[in-house]
């Protein structure tokens, strides 16, 4: 039976070779992304630093060239634009003015009037929101405790399922992947909010599964392989896995690169946060949380362990 496969099925690939080099790399680019971080900050979006939310409807599909122009004269500092759903439905968000909660209704009022008087047909709004800075700073809170929470979850559960000596590689991959992620947005500005936290949690996910794939078989190969060398090991399970690993991947980018291009504008930061964390999350499956094992001293046999309970059980 014909199957589609992107590598051979038994491939004999050196990964250890390189582990210092990727090691080194990595280091250089948390530290990047750290120094990105602490200089300039995330381009946070209206979830985090507060702002106006007017959503209306058009007569026919908007001109969204003509909404932009028409805000861009007003002076309100950031100002987005968006289609919200269909073709004649716009989501327009005005970053916090000065001067408290009636500056802020007073230029959501400056704004509809504006648009009412100038776009054919005039408007018909649907909602209007205001999102306070105490608000703002709540969400930044409970955002970084989601992820903390899932990367210590993720650590209870490769302890439970493997050994604590595994778990401190596979929290090290994660915190590899979230420190870079963070960065990448840091350098190019795509605006951060609430979707991209869904995102790191979403990468956390599935750089634990990439993680677990590649552990799982190491575990089963230090019980089949008891004299084997941990580095031919290591590098013997990563090509057992790398089938499934690159294939997945693959797969997972196709999907995500269509929701790119077009998902529209409102997804766009979400989907690329998810395709930088395919490339980060496989990448440090294989060059991160699989080489720490060599320095992990993990154990050569589960078996002997258990061999230990069962006779200390008998009577």
């Amino acid at each position: 039976m014909w199957q589609l496969r992107l590598i051979p099925k038994k491939t004999k690939v050196g990964f250890m070779r390189w582990h210092v080099p990727t090691a080194i790399l990595s280091a250089i680019l948390v530290v990047a992304s750290i120094g990105l971080f602490s200089v300039q900050g995330l381009n946070y979006g209206i979830d985090f630093k507060g702002g106006s939310l007017i959503e209306f409807r058009t007569q026919g599909a908007a001109d969204f060239g003509q909404i932009r122009a028409l805000l861009g004269e007003m002076d309100l500092g950031d100002v987005q634009v968006q289609e919200f759903g269909a073709d004649d439905t716009v989501l327009v968000i005005v970053e916090t003015q000065p001067g408290g909660v009636e500056a802020q209704d007073a230029v959501v009022d400056q704004v509809i009037g504006v648009l009412d008087e100038n776009v054919d047909g005039g408007i018909t709004v649907n909602r209007r929101e205001f999102v306070s800075g105490g608000v703002s700073q709540e969400l930044v809170r409970n955002g970084t405790i989601a992820v903390v929470l899932a990367i210590l979850a993720m650590l209870g559960y490769i302890g439970f399922r493997f050994e604590f000596n595994f778990s401190i590689g596979a929290i090290v991959a994660l915190l590899h992947d979230v420190i870079l992620t963070i960065g990448v947005f840091s350098l190019v500005r795509l605006e951060f909010g609430l979707p991209i936290v869904a995102a790191l949690l979403t990468i956390v996910g599935y750089s634990m599964n990439d993680t677990v794939v590649v552990y799982d078989r190491v575990r089963e190969n230090l019980r089949k392989y008891k004299k084997m060398p941990l580095v031919e090991l290591l590098d013997l399970s990563i090509n057992d896995t790398l089938s499934r690993t690159l294939m997945t991947s693959v797969t997972t980018l196709l999907a995500l690169g269509s929701l790119y291009y077009l998902g529209g504008e409102n997804i766009r930061g979400f989907t690329f946060a998810m395709i930088w964390g395919v490339f980060v999350g496989t990448y440090s499956s294989i060059f991160i949380a699989a080489p720490l094992l060599m320095y992990l001293n993990v154990k050569r046999d589960w078996s002997e362990d258990a061999a230990r309970k069962t006779a200390a059980a008998s009577p």
